[in-house]
């Protein structure tokens, strides 16, 4: 099943162009990593696919216009955002009882066992729970409602490493199956490559890689390259160059050639240094550092 499909999606607001004829297809069961730099887009993307934003081009959320259909589709989505808040002068419970009341897909059940989990009190007010814990209480909330589409806009921003750890492993153990899809957004990165599927870059209002966690593991590989290797590495044009405590560290796309499969063999590699899979972020740094050098050299 395809859960979200785009076809030049775009928006402007203005003369800024958000989004620049984006194409994406999501299918069930997968959890997509949306990375890009601030004003890149990530946003305005996640908005259209909510049905918060007009846009131009087409989008279909599990089968729905969701600008037209907002309605209807919240009824099999959830949404977490940066800037989520719950009224503060609630208790839990009434929290509890507020979802219960207005959502018909809400396991009160589900979310009480969610919280039996964390320090949080039922007659706590949400203005005496730490950030940390109003996050866990968000999260609770949400994973206790039946949506096929989690969307999550930086939902741990502002949160210490002890609470990012435990909110994407409750994500993952007591929410994800094959039957849901996730999308998150995250400069986070470092944590979430290990509960990711797929992997999408953003800048400028464009994809610039868009590949599964099987590709991107494959695909890309980096050489912490001995020293009398480095001639030999930089023919094989490497994606990027840097320098760590002296030694120099290469990233490679192993696929040279897409259009014949061309690839360069992993032992070469393996015969110049040590053979490492990058780091999200580190190849995040190559892809979209030369798409601004391309960028910077166009405008000149």
């Amino acid at each position: 099943m395809i859960v979200i499909e785009a076809r030049g999606l775009s928006k402007a607001f203005g003369a800024t162009i958000a989004l620049d004829g984006v194409d994406l297809r999501v299918e069930e069961g997968r959890i997509l990593g949306i990375i890009g730099p601030n004003g890149a887009g990530k946003t305005t993307a996640l908005n259209a696919i909510l049905g918060l934003t007009s846009h131009q081009g087409e989008l279909r959320v599990l089968g729905r216009d969701p600008w037209a259909e907002r309605d209807r589709l919240m009824r099999d989505v959830c949404f977490i955002a940066d800037v989520a808040v719950l009224p503060r002068w609630m208790r839990v419970s009434q929290a509890l009882d507020f979802v219960a009341g207005v959502h018909p897909r809400f396991d009160r059940a589900k979310a009480e066992d969610l919280l039996t989990k964390t320090t949080i009190k039922h007659s706590s007010k949400i203005r005496h729970l730490s950030k940390g814990m109003v996050a866990q209480l968000h999260l609770a909330l949400v994973m206790a409602i039946d949506a096929k589409l989690l969307v999550l806009d930086e939902p741990t921003l502002g949160l210490d490493i002890l609470f990012r750890k435990q909110f994407y492993d409750s994500l993952l153990n007591d929410y994800f199956d094959r039957s849901r899809t996730i999308l998150v957004t995250t400069h986070q990165v470092e944590e979430l490559q290990h509960i990711l599927t797929d992997l999408m870059f953003i800048d400028r209002g464009r994809i610039v890689l868009n590949c599964s966690m099987e590709e991107f593991e494959s695909r890309y590989v980096e050489v912490m390259v001995h020293p009398g290797q480095i001639g030999t590495a930089r023919a094989l044009k490497p994606m990027n160059e840097r320098e760590v405590f002296g030694r120099s560290i290469l990233l490679f796309d192993r696929r040279v050639n897409k259009d014949v499969d061309k690839n360069i063999d992993r032992q070469l590699l393996a015969a110049l240094g040590e053979v490492r899979t990058p780091s999200i972020a580190d190849l995040f740094v190559a892809v979209v550092g030369n798409q601004s050098g391309n960028a910077q050299g166009a405008a000149q």
